[in-house]
């Protein structure tokens, strides 16, 4: 079991990577306003939502289901870190919406929208090692 939770590890810190990057690439695609500069951006979001963030989330759920299931944690900090986990599905496909909307040319937000938009995930990991670590309830 501990080289699944070797395992789990590193896929979420590589999922989270992406959340980190991903929306920073965002800001930096608003600012942008030459041809070659927005279609290198749609290129590197594409490749980092499909390539890396997607495959890392989906790992990384799968193998913390397995621990889940394998150890039979349980108790309220289990549930709210699972709650945490929803929160970040979600926001990975708010991410998902932004990423065609870019691609489509049909962004209608600031840098500035971005710059706020890509704080989210820190405060979810920030929560999520507090739970698992500190056990709180």
């Amino acid at each position: 079991m501990l080289w699944i939770k070797s395992f789990h590890i590193f896929f979420v810190v590589t999922w989270f990577a992406g959340l980190f990057y991903l929306p920073r690439l965002f800001v930096y695609h608003a600012m942008a306003e030459d041809r070659q500069s927005l279609e290198r951006f749609k290129v590197m979001e594409r490749k980092l939502f499909f390539g890396i963030m997607t495959p890392s989330g989906v790992i990384a759920l799968g193998l913390g289901t397995w621990l889940w299931l394998g150890y039979g944690f349980s108790g309220g900090w289990l549930y709210a870190k699972l709650a945490l986990v929803l929160v970040l599905i979600g926001y990975h496909a708010w991410c998902a919406k932004i990423l065609a909307d870019f691609k489509n040319d049909r962004n209608i937000r600031s840098h500035i929208w971005y710059r706020w938009f890509n704080e989210f995930p820190v405060i979810v990991l920030l929560a999520s090692i507090v739970l698992v670590v500190v056990k709180p309830f």
